[in-house]
């Protein structure tokens, strides 16, 4: 599973939660309730909290952005884009089809 962070959505998420860089983490989680279209009944969450057990993990800027072991299961076979949109001026997640690699 793949996490990518567009430049806009980075500088979004340093305004939003007054990130400085080196050492610092967002999680992304699966949350019971919500509106999300992966699992019924879940949706994905957005937290400032260190990791415990990392499953997957982009780092920009020095900063981690990451997903726990226990909550891969919510993406199943997806990957995960994180967007800036500046129509609605806020983030947005984009999941995408997990590419195979080809020998």
């Amino acid at each position: 599973m793949d996490i990518q962070i567009t430049k806009p959505a980075l500088t979004w998420f340093k305004e939003e939660f007054n990130l400085k860089g080196e050492g610092e983490f967002i999680r992304f989680f699966a949350r019971y309730g919500g509106c999300g279209n992966i699992q019924s009944g879940f949706s994905l969450g957005i937290s400032q909290d260190p990791p415990d057990k990392i499953g997957s993990k982009a780092e920009l800027d020095g900063i981690t952005f990451f997903i726990e072991e226990k909550d891969l299961w919510y993406f199943k076979h997806l990957d995960l884009k994180v967007k800036y949109s500046r129509k609605l001026e806020e983030i947005e997640f984009v999941y995408e089809e997990q590419q195979t690699e080809k020998e």
